[in-house]
């Protein structure tokens, strides 16, 4: 069985370098700004909604391997999810980075955002991983 720990890493690479969910949206509902001062990375996450379904998101914006692909890797997990359910998905990312949840059964509903769960062992890295995910959550906090 090949390492899940390589399997992640690649992940992550190639979301970080060709991200198909870069791009402008096209009439979007939203947009919100996420700034990382420590590293400067910056993203500009836009959303699409049919009622309460994200119908589809994107992002334009710079920074590290792990603020990009996990930009871009976040918009594949909520992409067709109900609000609710992508503020408790959010939350459970957050508590996942944060260590404050290592339950296995519950972290199964990040499907491929689990790759950043090691993520939590780099202190430096936590806020580059964490961008996206705190910008939805103040965008959907504004509108809902």
């Amino acid at each position: 069985m090949e390492d899940l720990t390589q399997i992640y890493n690649e992940l992550i690479m190639e979301h970080s370098m060709n991200s198909y969910n870069k791009k402008k949206l096209e009439k979007a509902d939203a947009s919100e700004i996420g700034h990382s001062p420590n590293c400067g990375d910056e993203i500009t996450l836009e959303i699409k909604q049919n009622g309460d379904i994200i119908e589809d998101m994107a992002f334009m914006g710079h920074g590290c391997a792990i603020s990009q692909a996990s930009t871009s890797i976040m918009i594949d997990t909520l992409k067709g999810k109900t609000i609710e359910q992508a503020k408790d998905i959010i939350k459970t990312f957050i508590d996942m980075i944060k260590r404050e949840n290592k339950n296995e059964e519950e972290l199964e509903k990040l499907e491929d955002a689990i790759a950043f769960k090691n993520v939590s062992n780099m202190p430096a890295r936590v806020k580059c991983a964490l961008l996206a995910w705190h910008t939805l959550e103040d965008m959907l906090n504004k509108e809902n």
